[in-house]
């Protein structure tokens, strides 16, 4: 196969999974901004570990477009891929690390993604270097990390305890159930 047909075709497919990540990104931003009012106790989210790499990244994306579009004359629709990766470094990354991390009304928004009240099944500590939350799903097999602050550590428990206590998190799971522990002391 021609590399003149083929990279064409790859940077394609690259488009189309920066395309869904876009996508995904977009949909969590609006996700945040309705429930940013909704806020008990948030903080400011570190930024990622690469994300100068990701800004300048962009950047390069960012020049190469403009050179491809002005002065090798390609059209827009020949640069899809280049241009949901541009999207996808140039903003997408950037606007992700202003969703604040922590807990809203409805629910949890871990490292990962929103986990609402209902879907929680069982919560953990781990203790280390930093303090990270560790919720289960009780509906799929997936355990989201929520990084809690040193400081905000009391009141990310007593807020966990709380909302056990009012029934929005039923916590339960693996293990023999013999009924002598209360939810709230899984907390």
């Amino acid at each position: 196969m021609a590399p003149e047909f083929l990279l064409p075709q790859l940077l394609f497919m690259f488009g189309v999974g920066f395309f869904a990540a876009n996508v995904k990104v977009t949909a969590d931003l609006l996700r945040f901004h309705s429930r940013k009012s909704s806020a008990l106790l948030i903080w400011e989210n570190p930024k990622p570990r690469y994300y100068g790499f990701a800004l300048a990244l962009g950047a390069v994306l960012g020049l190469l477009l403009i050179v491809k579009i002005f002065i090798l004359g390609r059209s827009p629709g020949q640069l899809f891929g280049e241009v949901m990766m541009f999207l996808y470094f140039g903003y997408a990354v950037p606007l992700s690390t202003r969703i604040a991390r922590g807990f809203y009304q409805d629910g949890v928004w871990s490292d990962s993604g929103f986990m609402p009240w209902g879907q929680i099944s069982a919560v953990s500590w781990k203790e280390g270097e930093s303090v990270t939350l560790i919720l289960i799903s009780r509906f799929r097999s997936i355990a989201r990390h929520l990084e809690v602050p040193g400081h905000l550590y009391g009141q990310a428990r007593r807020l966990l305890r709380d909302r056990i206590k009012a029934h929005d998190i039923h916590i339960g799971g693996a293990g023999l159930d013999l009924g002598s522990r209360s939810d709230q002391d899984a907390v």
